[in-house]
């Protein structure tokens, strides 16, 4: 699953994207209800956990706002706030799951793999800039009418950059995107894979791949 974690505890935030990680999920973290409305508004998530105690504003308040600009993505609620009332303000607000801190990582897990049961909700699976398409469903990849063979390395590359389009990622980014939590590699390995994805893409689609000298990489804007 394609997650984001919103807490503004760095300790925790680190444990979770450290465990899910390791379960071979993709995290994304934020720590202020600001800089979640920022990616969930920028990536297709597949669920989203989300604190109540957030320093900007509350969780509540977040998933109310996501709600009223149409975002369906399932909201997994964490507070420490477990009286009935607050379940139901956050069930009202727009989340479908709640989950009290402290609380067993197994459960989370388990409630996450419950929201993932439930039917989705109707989305373009294809992701595209110029020629180049790619299908997060299928994973097939297409420059024009020609397909492409990537490898999950390659693939998990190209599909960080087609979900944020016009967006410069850093190289360590990339790295946190398609490798496993704690994988031993540097910043190179992700410019020799960037060469490979090139090289199969071929002149038309690779041009669409931009080099930032000093920053990253980035799919230009269509």
């Amino acid at each position: 699953m394609h997650l984001l974690v919103v807490e503004d505890d760095t300790r925790l935030v680190g444990v979770l994207r450290r465990l899910l990680t390791q379960d071979r999920h993709i995290v994304e973290t934020a720590t202020t209800a600001a800089g979640a409305h920022e990616i969930a508004s920028d990536s297709p998530l597949d669920a989203i956990i989300l604190d109540v105690g957030l320093p900007d504003r509350s969780g509540f308040e977040l998933a109310r706002q996501l709600r009223r600009e149409g975002a369906t993505v399932p909201i997994l609620m964490l507070t420490a706030r477990d009286s009935v009332s607050d379940r139901i303000e956050g069930l009202d607000a727009g989340a479908d799951d709640y989950l009290v801190k402290p609380f067993a990582y197994e459960e989370l897990v388990a409630r996450l793999r419950a929201l993932g049961r439930r039917p989705p909700a109707v989305r373009d699976s294809r992701l595209a800039a110029g020629p180049i398409a790619l299908d997060e469903i299928t994973r097939e990849v297409h420059v024009g009418t020609r397909p492409i063979s990537l490898s999950q390395r390659e693939f998990a590359i190209l599909e960080c950059l087609l979900r944020r389009p016009g967006q410069v990622l850093s190289r360590d980014q990339l790295l946190d995107y398609a490798w496993p939590y704690g994988a031993a590699l540097t910043p190179n390995t992700v410019e020799a894979y960037i060469h490979l994805i090139r090289d199969k893409l071929g002149p038309e689609g690779a041009a669409w791949i931009e080099t930032v000298r000093g920053v990253g990489y980035r799919i230009r804007g269509s």
